[in-house]
């Protein structure tokens, strides 16, 4: 694999020097205290305790799914399939989660909790090839997270993966609709069924050209919505019968806002994360969209 060189450049230019931490818990207490800075993910436990073993931290992400941390410790320890035991542990017991999450974060945290897109994160100083390559073949939300430490001032995350877990959205875009319920019973699933062909290719326009951004875009099908995202989700994207919605993580104030097109929705409740909403109902509209979708990507 690559490695990252830093450099120092005011003054002398000279290569920093990468030290692993001194001692394994600093890592996790910097990691710990920084979560939703490094991450996106608000921190709930350390030292997770079930019957069979012990997480080393737990937290939720911003789109309320579960999220487990590993650290590598040793070079022959394997923290992958020690995170997926622990995935495994937690879909078999979601009430203990949302107890975890009442008790710190609330009832409506708790009550919000999205099971599609369960995340185990494996930090070390490094991994093996066979590490990436098996992960790549579990077809698992599993991401591999590798630190460098540079002085006592700085730190490397490096993402050696961006999963690409199998799709739930149908296949075909003139597949039978679901019968239909109420919108407020409706998930992803449904509405994407009741959406038309014409704008469940529109999602697919989308979704193919915001994968191509860059290897390091990873699709969460989540719930109610789709989420883009990087370290954190760029794009989220609902499908509906009158068109494709999506919420970009943009400053609306960076936009020339555009009735019926565009729209600052920072004081307006919504799905998904991003604060910058575009409404798309043709190709004209997607091809409007594309700079602002570039400019998410890079942006983040």
């Amino acid at each position: 694999m690559a490695d990252i060189k830093l450099f120092g450049i005011k003054g002398q230019v000279e290569e920093l020097q990468s030290t692993q931490v001194t001692l394994e818990k600093e890592l996790q207490q910097l990691l710990e205290d920084n979560m939703y800075t490094f991450f996106g993910v608000t921190f709930l436990k350390s030292e997770y305790r079930i019957a069979n073993g012990r997480m080393d931290s737990i937290g939720i992400d911003e789109n309320n799914c579960p999220v487990i941390f590993e650290y590598k410790r040793s070079v022959n320890e394997n923290v992958i399939n020690q995170g997926l035991f622990y995935l495994d542990w937690l879909l078999d017991h979601k009430a203990d989660f949302k107890l975890l999450v009442m008790d710190v974060l609330g009832i409506e945290k708790a009550e919000a909790i999205d099971w599609s897109m369960p995340c185990v994160i494996c930090v070390a100083n490094d991994f093996t090839k066979f590490d990436e390559h098996a992960v790549n073949q579990m077809q698992r939300n599993i991401k591999l997270v590798k630190y460098k430490k540079f002085g006592d001032a700085l730190i490397s995350l490096e993402y050696l993966n961006a999963p690409q877990v199998q799709p739930i959205v149908l296949d075909e875009p003139t597949a039978k609709p679901i019968k239909k319920s109420n919108w407020k019973d409706k998930d992803f699933k449904q509405s994407f069924s009741e959406a038309g062909e014409k704008n469940q290719n529109l999602f697919y326009s989308v979704r193919n050209y915001i994968l191509s951004l860059g290897d390091d875009v990873s699709e969460n099908q989540l719930k109610l919505y789709v989420a883009f995202k990087k370290v954190r989700n760029i794009v989220c994207v609902e499908v509906y019968q009158s068109y494709v919605l999506l919420h970009l993580r943009l400053n609306p104030d960076s936009v020339d806002l555009q009735q019926g097109f565009t729209e600052d929705v920072r004081n307006k409740g919504h799905w998904g994360t991003g604060d910058l909403r575009i409404y798309l109902k043709s190709l004209e509209d997607f091809e409007k969209a594309k700079s602002l979708l570039d400019r998410a990507y890079n942006e983040n």
